[in-house]
């Protein structure tokens, strides 16, 4: 893993033995992916909830963002990224993505089914293939065009729509303002539906009551259960599009939730 890119809470080795005995199972890690344009440190609450509940867990910077701002943008790329997280927890973990990150869990539980105990997928229930998606690449483009690429419209956003404390994790690994276009040109690869369908481990959305991205959330369930997984739906009251900043005690909550539900047996 590169040096410099996660954000992590360790704690001590949950499969050790103790006087011969064999502890009960262990809670899974979880694997933290932020959504396009902001950072690892949107989950500083979520780590610091998971620490004090004796759960192991990091936090991934994607590249184009936070301090991989330099590198491309590739899908192959942001899913070795969130690889990278799981293998630094052990190889198999919990991976919980909002929006885009949310996307690149799901892609990562159907490339790699052996690494993924479970996914969290929050802000993404509208598949890429979404006929909007030009329209948005248009938009995005227009946008990192400006002289300050969107920065007074995105900081203007932010100071609108969360708190003080929200604004403040979202914002301070830094905006990636000119990763957009390249974000969506990328996700374009991925066919959310059936990558639902191949993988096998068990599947939480969670959405904000008033996100635009919930359109197929039916949809999903259903792929997710053609598959022969379980899925769970958790639509958030009063929360939008960034639901783990507008109620982050219910997100965390919901993610302690799946932690409980997919505890790892001990070798």
């Amino acid at each position: 893993m590169q040096a410099g890119t996660t954000d992590a809470v360790t704690m001590p080795n949950a499969r050790a033995r103790e006087g011969g005995r064999r502890r009960p199972p262990a809670p899974p890690p979880v694997v933290l992916v932020h959504g396009s344009r902001t950072s690892r440190t949107m989950w500083r609450r979520q780590l610091s909830s998971l620490g004090a509940a004796g759960v192991a867990a990091v936090a991934v910077d994607l590249p184009g963002h936070g301090e991989r701002r330099a590198e491309p943008f590739t899908l192959d790329g942001a899913v070795d990224a969130v690889r990278d997280g799981v293998h630094a927890l052990g190889g198999r973990a919990l991976v919980a993505g909002l929006s885009l990150g949310g996307y690149l869990a799901i892609e990562h539980r159907a490339r790699h089914p052996a690494e993924c105990a479970g996914v969290v997928a929050a802000a993404c229930s509208t598949p890429t293939s979404s006929p909007l998606r030009p329209a948005w690449l248009r938009l995005a483009r227009w946008i990192e065009g400006w002289p300050d690429h969107g920065a007074w419209l995105n900081d203007t956003f932010v100071r609108l729509l969360l708190t003080t404390e929200g604004a403040d994790d979202l914002g301070a690994g830094g905006f990636a303002l000119t990763s957009m276009a390249q974000v969506l040109g990328e996700v374009a690869r991925i066919d959310t539906l059936a990558a639902l369908r191949t993988g096998s481990g068990p599947m939480w959305f969670v959405n904000g009551r008033y996100d635009h991205f919930r359109g197929s959330e039916r949809a999903m369930l259903d792929a997710v259960r053609a598959g022969g997984a379980t899925a769970r739906l958790v639509v958030v009251p009063g929360a939008r599009h960034l639901v783990s900043l507008d109620a982050p005690v219910t997100f965390t909550r919901t993610l302690l939730e799946a932690v409980a539900a997919v505890e790892l047996p001990v070798a």
